[in-house]
């Protein structure tokens, strides 16, 4: 009996032990069996495969269907040497209202011996007045009974071109007046404005209005004086300053004859063309006005100071 009761707990023990076995044959079997699934990929293998989290693109992924947006470009900076274009300064040329988009082409020449004003423009500006006195100027064609005269702004004066122009002025209430350039108005007359002698302002608002606005065009005025010649104070055949006056069109250049044919004379502020070494003084002149008509004068002697009349004259336009 007593060997009976030892054999039993021995059979209990290897009981157990071969259930341990076998249940320990089990766990590795499924633990084989899970490692072998397609998709139970070590965690290790998972972390090298991934890209490293600063590599990775910021640019969110497309949804089915749509297309990725692409980044956007840099906005190029302006070239030091290309600034950005800021507004222009206006010309200082008197700006012609009501003038075609496209003006039929002067003859040949004509547009560059009128220079800045130009005959069949209107012109805007303002007028102001002054006291003109005997009607003498910067022009110096000398006293004048007829006070009808203007000074013309220092940029349309244009070195004495403007000088002995005739120029119809209209004011806003309808008043015109015709008046004679004898004069400059220095800066800060602006370009357009004419300086009338009181008696010619007074033809288109009372005085005390002092500043009006204007339109005013170049007129070729109906005439029966002649063309005149007058030396300068000190001309003789070595030195000359020679002036026309009475013309009825802007006189746009003044030549002495020589040797060689025709030597253009250089215009002075003052209103004479000047020959600093006497070339052509006391000879024949050609005069040509702003619409390139051309005049002989012949016979002129050097007498400084007189005004010499003439038998020519510009045709009207």
């Amino acid at each position: 009996m007593a060997s009976h009761s030892r054999r039993r707990p021995l059979r209990d023990r290897r009981t157990a032990l071969v259930l341990a076995v076998a249940v320990a044959a089990v766990g590795v079997l499924l633990s084989l069996v899970m490692a072998l699934r397609p998709d139970s990929e070590p965690n290790a293998v998972r972390a090298a495969a991934e890209p490293a989290a600063g590599n990775r693109s910021s640019a969110p992924a497309a949804t089915p269907g749509q297309k990725a947006k692409p980044s956007p470009k840099p906005k190029p900076k302006p070239s030091k040497a290309s600034p950005t274009p800021t507004a222009t300064t206006p010309s200082a040329r008197p700006s012609p209202t009501g003038a075609p988009r496209s003006a039929p082409r002067p003859a040949s020449g004509t547009a560059s011996l009128a220079g800045r004003i130009q005959p069949k423009a209107t012109y805007k500006g303002v007028a102001t007045h002054y006291d003109a006195a005997d009607g003498d100027g910067a022009c110096l064609y000398g006293p004048s009974p007829d006070l009808m005269v203007a000074a013309m702004n220092h940029t349309d004066y244009e070195t004495s071109k403007a000088c002995g122009a005739h120029i119809l002025v209209r004011a806003a209430n309808g008043a015109s007046v015709t008046v004679r350039i004898t004069n400059e108005c220095p800066l800060p007359c602006a370009p357009g404005q004419l300086d009338l002698s009181k008696e010619a302002f007074a033809k288109l608002a009372g005085l005390s209005a002092g500043r009006i606005p204007i339109t005013w065009s170049l007129l070729s005025p109906s005439t029966s004086d002649t063309v005149s010649i007058r030396y300068k104070t000190g001309s003789s055949r070595h030195w000359c300053g020679i002036q026309a006056l009475g013309h009825r069109n802007p006189l746009a250049r003044l030549e002495v004859k020589t040797g060689s044919g025709w030597s253009r004379l250089t215009r002075t502020e003052y209103n004479y063309f000047l020959s600093p070494g006497g070339t052509g003084c006391g000879g024949a002149l050609r005069l040509t006005d702003i619409y390139g008509e051309q005049l002989t004068v012949d016979g002129i002697t050097i007498r400084p100071d007189a005004v010499q009349p003439t038998r020519v004259q510009f045709a009207r336009h």
